[in-house]
């Protein structure tokens, strides 16, 4: 019988250990949130860096970029008509050497004939094709134009069909358009509807020696074809025109009468309509130095199109963007095994925050949910206190007379005027230690100083109304991102430490709205005209309205004057400066507010003289106060003035 031992394990990492921590992603996404970036930013900015030593997408972008310098770097897209020329001029010179020595008319003739050749390569070609070689060797070399167009247009779109036309015969060139005749009758027949696996594993049964991919379907076979032509498309149009117009003659020329060209056109046209959604018609620029054939060319410029398409999905930009597009066999041809790992770990975080709830798909991209939320309030309040000193934070209750407060364990002598319950078992023992009770126990005779009562708190329910401004100035003045994490910060304090509070969030720009704690932490800045604070204040008044019996708490945060009211009919007008009608409107809602009981706080994030004369008249309408942070110190500035006024009037009063 075998016997197992098992112990912690001494071989590295935990081979068993997720590649990610989740708690560490989900903070991640908090601090890129609160410092102003909406979920998808905040997802996409995370999934860039990558986590735990694994590579994001910025560094694999990085090496889809290095790869791409490389490929451009591989040399010039004409080296076919290089070749072509090449082969014509040496044709040329061995006819040449062959009619000197001759002394006759006819040698004259020919030499004639060849001086008269046109300069363009495709119509001398053209000429020659009818000549009557005298040189051997010159005919051998002028029959090496037509079968290298024709290796290097057939290798072009069917790879690997080079080495099985090196040495073309009839019979060869006869197969081959056999085969592209059958291919384009299963094109059509998919097109109409009617085609069939059983009719692809017909075709392959009898030219799969010409596809050595062996592709399993024809999808597979069209997308591998569909993307070769596409390159050869593109390596047309990066020609100039001169060398298109060439080329493209001589590449007629060479199939002639074998049915070849025409078969070639029907493919291209079929590849065409099957992947429309491939690049047929842009060019491509090459730096490097050295001619490639039309094979090579074309095979490399596919390969650029398979790079550019692999760097747009690891860019994620774009709508309905996710992991699972990346190509992991396009990564691993191109970046290596280890690539594919870092792209795998990457997916895994990414279906692991959406599966343990913290993040959630729309048709807009990613979000929050309420789960992330309240776990970056809590980050954001954590860092507010953080930078609170312990004697700033103090108690958050009041130790008051009410009656109605809850008991918080300790007792104290009565005084006059105490409505707290008597601490009767205190009361008693006192009167019983001071010798109060009768010899035969049966009393015990109470005095005034015997009496103890329960000490209690006060627990007083406060409305709190924050409004944001989220007008495009707190983008540019770089406030925003505090603003959010100020708000979420108070939002969390509020509902975690005193459920009792009644917390709204009113954000303002043009016009305002409440928002809720999910919106606000995927909510960027308004790109409007607009500082409407009246209907952020009117907002504010219904709200309180319906806590009657709660401290009414107006918080504002701003960096601009008003600049927006609302009209009769509901609608927005902006004017800057700020007109009469603005500020009137505006101070109208602050004198509701103020009839209320409501103090409303204003905490400035700029200077400028305007806002600044705005808000001190309204401190002195309402009786509140204006404070002016710092953007760094803006929390805890909002955090402590809402501990403070929650107080409760008596409690101000009382300070």
């Amino acid at each position: 019988m075998k016997y197992f031992r098992y112990g912690e394990w001494r071989g590295g990492p935990d081979p068993l250990a997720p590649p990610y921590d989740i708690n560490a992603a989900v903070d991640a996404l908090g601090d890129a949130v609160l410092d102003g970036g909406s979920p998808r930013e905040a997802m996409t900015e995370m999934l860039r860096r990558g986590l735990n030593g694994r590579r994001g997408l910025d560094d694999l972008q990085a090496a889809v970029r290095r790869r791409q310098r490389e490929a451009r770097r591989r040399g010039q897209l004409d080296g076919t008509l290089q070749e072509v020329r090449r082969l014509l001029d040496t044709a040329i010179g061995q006819e040449r050497a062959q009619l000197f020595p001759e002394p006759t008319d006819d040698a004259r003739f020919r030499e004639a004939q060849l001086d008269s050749l046109p300069s363009d390569t495709a119509r001398a070609v053209r000429e020659l094709s009818s000549y009557d070689w005298r040189s051997p060797a010159a005919q051998a070399t002028f029959e090496q134009i037509n079968d290298l167009l024709r290796s290097e247009v057939l290798d072009a779109q069917f790879n690997g069909m080079k080495q099985a036309l090196e040495h073309q015969t009839p019979e060869q060139l006869a197969r081959v358009r056999e085969m592209m005749a059958a291919l384009n009758a299963m094109l059509e027949a998919d097109a109409r509807g009617e085609h069939t696996q059983a009719g692809f594993d017909a075709f392959m049964e009898s030219y799969g020696d010409m596809f050595p991919g062996q592709p399993a379907n024809l999808a597979d076979l069209v997308d591998e074809l569909a993307r070769n032509a596409a390159a050869a498309s593109r390596l047309m149009n990066s020609l100039r025109p001169d060398q298109r117009d060439e080329l493209a003659n001589l590449m007629s020329g060479a199939f002639g009468d074998s049915g070849l060209q025409q078969e070639m056109s029907r493919l291209s046209d079929s590849l065409r309509r099957a992947r429309p959604d491939l690049d047929w018609s842009s060019g491509e620029r090459m730096n490097g130095q050295e001619p490639m054939g039309f094979s090579d060319a074309t095979s490399t410029l596919a390969e650029l199109a398979d790079l550019d398409e692999l760097s747009q999905t690891l860019s994620q930009d774009y709508p309905g963007a996710s992991l699972d597009d990346v190509d992991l066999e396009a990564i691993s041809r191109t970046l290596g095994r280890e690539a594919v790992d870092d792209v795998a770990a990457l997916r895994s975080l990414e279906r692991e925050l959406e599966a343990q709830g913290f993040v959630q798909r729309s048709r807009d991209g990613w979000e929050l949910s309420p789960k992330a939320v309240r776990r970056i309030g809590g980050t954001a309040l954590r860092r507010v206190f953080a930078q609170l000193s312990a004697a700033r934070r103090g108690d958050h209750d009041v130790v008051d007379a009410g009656a109605a407060g809850e008991r918080t364990g300790y007792s104290r002598p009565w005084v006059f005027g105490d409505e707290q319950p008597i601490d009767v078992v205190r009361s008693v023992r006192n009167a019983v230690l001071r010798g109060g009770a009768a010899a035969d126990g049966s009393s015990v005779q109470m005095q005034i100083d015997d009496f103890e009562v329960y000490e209690t708190e006060a627990r007083t329910s406060a409305a709190v109304c924050l409004l944001v401004d989220l007008s495009y100035s707190m983008a540019l003045r770089g406030t925003w991102g505090t603003a959010k994490s100020t708000a979420l910060a108070l939002h969390a304090l509020v509902t975690t430490r005193f459920p009792q509070d009644h917390i709204t969030i009113i954000g303002f720009s043009d016009y305002a709205r409440r928002l809720q704690p999910a919106e606000l932490a995927g909510l960027s800045w308004d790109m409007v005209q607009g500082t409407n604070l009246q209907h952020a204040l009117m907002i504010a008044r219904h709200t309180l309205a319906k806590h009657p019996n709660s401290e009414p708490v107006v918080l504002v945060v701003t960096d601009g004057e008003p600049t927006a009211h609302l009209e009769p009919d509901g609608h927005a007008y902006f004017a800057w400066p700020t007109l009469p009608e603005t500020a009137q409107l505006t101070n109208d809602e602050v004198e509701k507010l103020t009839r209320m009981g409501a103090t409303i706080n204003v905490f400035m994030l700029d200077d400028e003289p305007r806002l600044v004369r705005f808000v001190n008249k309204l401190a002195e309408r309402n009786g509140g106060r204006v404070f002016s942070p710092s953007a760094e110190r803006l929390g805890e500035y909002v955090v402590s003035d809402y501990l403070r006024a929650r107080r409760g009037r008596r409690s101000r009063r009382a300070g």
